[in-house]
């Protein structure tokens, strides 16, 4: 029984420990302020450690008076490194507000300029010299549609809130 106890114990500890306080992480990171840099928090290792990067790309005043800050979040976990990634949204007082989840972490926007959040089409497959545009001026859209132009056709992928 005292060896079925410590196991049980043992696989508890390692499974509270090893996750990474989303909500803290987040926080610190908005706190900084530091527009366009990347943080690291966690490690990934091939015994499937588990690693967040967040990079806070600024804040959007609406025309209503309301500011959004905005971030994006990937998370690698699992044994073949797999990916998680967002764009987060945060209200002037740096609480959650929701979050666009996006497939592929070339997918994640690059920059907030003046309110419009830019994505850069690094995308093997996408044109390179053109960049999708997203307008929060107006508030947070609760979808939106990003283009990437091909040389054989245009893809369209779909964002909801």
């Amino acid at each position: 029984m005292k060896i079925y106890l410590v196991f049980l114990l043992t696989i508890f500890s390692q499974i509270v420990f090893s996750q990474i306080n989303d909500g803290n992480i987040q926080l610190k990171t908005l706190q900084k302020s530091n527009i366009g840099k990347n943080y690291v928090y966690g490690k990934w290792n091939e015994k499937g450690g588990m690693e967040t990067h967040l990079t806070y790309l600024g804040n959007v005043k609406t025309k209503k008076g309301k500011t959004y800050k905005i971030m994006t979040s990937v998370w690698l976990w699992g044994l073949s490194r797999r990916a998680t990634n967002k764009i987060l949204i945060f209200n002037n007082l740096n609480q959650y507000i929701g979050e666009y989840s996006v497939t592929m972490i070339s997918d994640l926007p690059k920059k907030l300029k003046n309110g419009i959040l830019i994505f850069e089409n690094k995308n093997n497959d996408c044109d390179q010299k053109v960049s999708s545009k997203i307008n929060f001026k107006n508030g947070i859209p609760k979808e939106f549609f990003r283009e990437c132009k091909k040389g054989s056709g245009d893809i369209y992928e779909f964002y909801s809130f």
